[in-house]
């Protein structure tokens, strides 16, 4: 439920506050106060999409707060809150009750915030979606397009149909897919095969040659080592022959090993303890010295004594050049390439076994398809049944005995220019995301009269009522604990206005409801009254606030609204004639 809003710098608004209380709350006020920047103002708390034109004209940004209860919400509305709570890290406040913010700035920013956490404008959509419901003029309108009616009957139908909907546009998915890869293989047959050649010859090129990863590398490392060879074994012999000496030399030579081990006899010859000490690096440097003369000597026995092997690797080499010049950089790329080539080539398979495995998908997709599009179907006939029945008795309690609505269902044949028709039952249709079905709303006005589509058969009072029928029994479907009605009355007088008051009446029995409205019939069953004062300064812009009615202004309001004799004894006798009615009627 709605406990309070606050709203600041929002159109007319500079600041103004309103608190609900359960029961029907009417909002009225003169036509431009500002009661459709009420109706704004819970939109932006729903998440609907912000604009800047909204901000008033010379402030930084706008504010919208709204605070919620689910003391009276059903268990699952109250589970549906804690679930988007505990997803945005977002609190109660200390009285259970729970703050949502929406800011706009006058640059076109938006900032939403939640339980005290920032949050995305979907999380508000999502927090708002179980406890509010808003019923505006445009989404009145809108409901007399053809898809809008398809969607509507689709929400009242609830998951009865949402379960077949969603197996149908699995199925549909894989269908559409089967059916693209199909046409794209038939129709590049002769591009796929010179492509799968293309592949296939590269590939056998390179496994011809057989690369290892990083063999180019390698390779080149050997064949500067091997153009060095002489001169490398030389300094290499030299080298080993200063450390170690050399081991065809069987005098004395002067080595490093062998004056290091002259150093240690003289030392150990001494009885002198400084001396001594020494001895133990000294063994350390003839252990290195030792150690590098064996590497030596094991890089010597590993250098090529074959006069071939250098042309054997410039060979070697050519070919793997070969290769980079056409696939890759380097041989690392020419073994990516040959792995994607092969992935590549497992997928091109024009055979007409291929195809014709393929066109077997495609055909049993189809059949799944058409198998739930006739459960979706079916599905979707008996809610119409249902919908039509509950819109009917909607209608008789707002002065409309006679009248009855019908949901024409039907399907959707496929046209000239539909690219993937669908066979069910032997004929082409057209399979949209939301089925095969199309479904128009359509009014009898009294027995015996032919039932035409609302937007030709029906006034505009008459419009006015059915959507009001419609909206009513769609909000009923709803997990909404509150629904806000935007001038949905729009068009209707007389007695059918009270009876538009005397519904939603009865539905706020059961629901907190909120209506903006122009007529004092309606605004006779409000439980609370609130009134949008516009005052018109000299200097600056029009100013509005919100302010909860008493009795006697109550009275002093809907005698404005009968006829504008505000101000006269005539004028409150029957508006209070007027709240006495409406009065005894919510006593029955």
């Amino acid at each position: 439920m709605l406990e309070e809003i606050r709203i600041d710098s929002l159109g007319v608004i500079s600041a103004a506050s309103a608190q609900f209380h359960e029961g029907l709350t009417v909002l009225t006020g003169e036509t431009g106060a500002g009661k459709t920047m009420v109706v704004t103002s819970l939109h932006l708390l729903s998440g609907a999409r912000a604009d800047a034109g909204r901000v008033r004209l010379g402030a930084d940004r706008a504010v919208v707060e709204g605070r919620f209860s689910t003391e009276t919400a059903s268990a699952q509305v109250v589970d549906e809150v804690e679930r988007v709570l505990e997803s945005a890290g977002a609190q109660r406040d200390e009285d259970e009750s729970i703050i949502a913010l929406r800011t706009v700035g006058a640059d076109g920013r938006s900032r939403a915030h939640l339980g005290g956490r920032s949050v995305p404008a979907a999380v508000l959509s999502g927090f708002t979606d179980s406890l509010l419901t808003v019923h505006g003029q445009n989404d009145q309108l809108r409901l007399l397009r053809s898809d809008r009616q398809l969607e509507a009957l689709d929400r009242f139908a609830g998951e009865s149909v949402a379960g077949p909907l969603k197996k149908y546009r699995a199925a549909r998915s894989q269908w559409l897919a089967a059916r693209t890869e199909l046409i794209d293989r038939t129709e590049r047959s002769r591009e796929l095969a010179q492509e799968a050649d293309r592949l296939q010859f590269g590939l056998q090129e390179i496994d011809a040659v057989a690369p290892q990863p990083q063999e180019d590398v390698t390779i080149s490392a050997d064949v500067r080592r091997l153009g060095d060879l002489d001169s490398l074994r030389e300094s290499a012999v030299g080298a080993g022959a200063a450390l170690v000496g050399a081991s065809d030399d069987l005098g004395e030579s002067v080595s490093a090993l062998h004056l290091l081990g002259a150093a240690r006899t003289r030392l150990e010859s001494v009885d002198d303890a400084v001396l001594t000490d020494l001895l133990p690096r000294l063994n350390e440097a003839m252990a290195v010295v030792t150690d590098v003369g064996a590497d030596i000597t094991s890089y010597l026995s590993d250098l090529p004594s074959d006069p071939s092997a250098l042309e054997t690797l410039l060979t070697r080499q050519a070919e793997l050049k070969g290769l980079t010049r056409k696939y890759a950089a380097d041989v690392d790329g020419v073994i990516a390439w040959a792995e994607d080539a092969r992935e590549r080539l497992s997928r091109i398979d024009v055979s007409a076994d291929a195809l014709a495995e393929l066109s077997t998908r495609v055909k049993e997709t189809s059949e799944q398809v058409a198998a739930a599009a006739s459960k979706l179907s079916a599905a979707r006939s008996k809610t119409a049944v249902k919908l039509a029945k509950a819109v009917s008795g909607e209608l008789a309690g707002l002065a409309m005995g006679k009248a009855k609505i019908e949901l024409d269902l039907r399907t959707i044949p496929a046209g000239p220019q539909d690219s993937a028709p669908l066979t069910v039952d032997g004929v082409d249709l057209h399979a949209g995301s939301s089925g095969v079905d199309e479904v128009e709303f359509k009014l009898s006005a009294h027995d015996g009269a032919q039932a035409l589509p609302i937007s030709k058969s029906a006034s505009g009072g008459e419009l006015s009522r059915v959507m009001l029928a419609l909206e009513v029994v769609l909000a009923g479907s709803d997990k909404g604990a509150t629904m806000v009605f935007d001038e949905v009355d729009a068009g209707v007088g007389g007695r059918a206005a009270v009876e538009v008051g005397r519904r939603l009446a009865r539905l706020a029995r059961t629901h907190q409801v909120i209506v903006v409205t122009h007529l004092p019939q309606v605004a006779a069953f409000a439980d609370t009254h609130l009134v949008v004062d516009k005052s018109d300064a000299k200097r600056g812009a029009a100013n509005s606030g919100v302010k909860t009615l008493s009795a006697t202004e109550r009275v002093v309001e809907l005698a404005r609204m009968l006829a504008g004799l505000d101000d006269t004894e005539t004028g409150r006798a029957h508006a209070e004639e007027l709240l006495a009615t409406a009065r005894a009627d919510r006593e029955r």
